[in-house]
């Protein structure tokens, strides 16, 4: 009888405070340029991407994240031809972005090649949309991408770690004051804003920046069970089109597994104590 590796790996999510898996195999185990990436196989969650010791997607969970990243603003943006995703290299957000019929071009800017060079290797079933002949790969900062780009896009997509390391010029007013100058004169963006259990004060920030920049700034909430506590928010800010106030008759059909109609109305209903965050 085969006996299972008796390695274990914790993500320290505070220092109290941590979720550990068992890893049956090491793929990859490297300090790139900007930080320290690990690519393993666990049991549970199969094969995990792993940034500076947090866990960044897995097989098993990674599609509640991508699709909501993805799908709410691409939904309530009427016509979205021009996508943009700053971060993101693995390609999740890529893959659901494409789903969309009307989206013409999606461009990804990710600053850790590494990052993109191991995901299509290890992670086939999330980066697979890389390749696709709409997107455009930039090994780049999206930072200065940002800070470049006027009028450009119809919806982006900021699919960060949370704010340490390169990511942390991603968390700021001045970050989305350039995201409202990139964006078209209707344009929406969304980020993912950590959780509220550990990091109430961070959505808290990032809810009052936006809103002096977007006049219609809302949080929504999913549950992704590899990331602290598991319930994950995301803000949403647009120039013209509320999130709730979507046709139904702009909602059309793709595969998912987590997103539907419904969910995208509900995922804005938030528990009283996340609420309190927003105001």
């Amino acid at each position: 009888m085969e006996q299972k590796l008796k390695l274990w790996f914790t993500e320290h999510q505070t220092e109290d405070y941590g979720i550990t898996f068992r890893v049956n195999h090491v793929y990859e185990s490297e300090q790139t340029e900007f930080q320290r990436l690990e690519m393993v196989e666990t049991d549970e969650f199969g094969t995990m991407l792993l940034l500076d010791g947090m866990v960044m997607t897995t097989d098993r969970d990674e599609f509640v994240y991508h699709e909501m990243v993805a799908h709410v603003p691409l939904f309530t943006h009427p016509n979205p031809k021009s996508v943009l995703v700053v971060g993101g290299g693995d390609g999740g957000v890529i893959r659901e972005v494409l789903k969309h019929p009307s989206v013409e071009k999606a461009v990804l800017v990710e600053i850790d090649g590494k990052v993109i060079e191991y995901s299509k290797k290890y992670l086939p079933n999330i980066a697979g949309g890389l390749d696709d002949a709409r997107v455009e790969v930039i090994v780049g900062d999206g930072f200065m991408h940002i800070a470049e780009a006027v009028n450009e896009y119809d919806v982006i997509m900021v699919d960060s770690t949370e704010p340490v390391g390169p990511a942390v010029n991603l968390f700021t007013k001045g970050f989305y004051s350039g995201i409202s100058k990139a964006l078209k004169e209707d344009g929406i963006f969304v980020a993912q804003s950590d959780n509220p259990w550990f990091t109430p004060e961070l959505i808290r920030d990032v809810q009052r920046d936006v809103k002096e920049i977007f006049p219609i700034t809302k949080l929504y909430i999913a549950n992704v069970p590899t990331y602290p506590s598991g319930l994950w928010t995301f803000t949403i800010g647009s120039k013209k089109h509320d999130p709730l106030a979507v046709a139904p008759e702009r909602f059309h059909e793709i595969e998912t597994k987590y997103y539907t109609p419904e969910l995208h109305t509900a995922a804005f209903a938030l528990p009283k104590f996340v609420k309190d965050l927003t105001i």
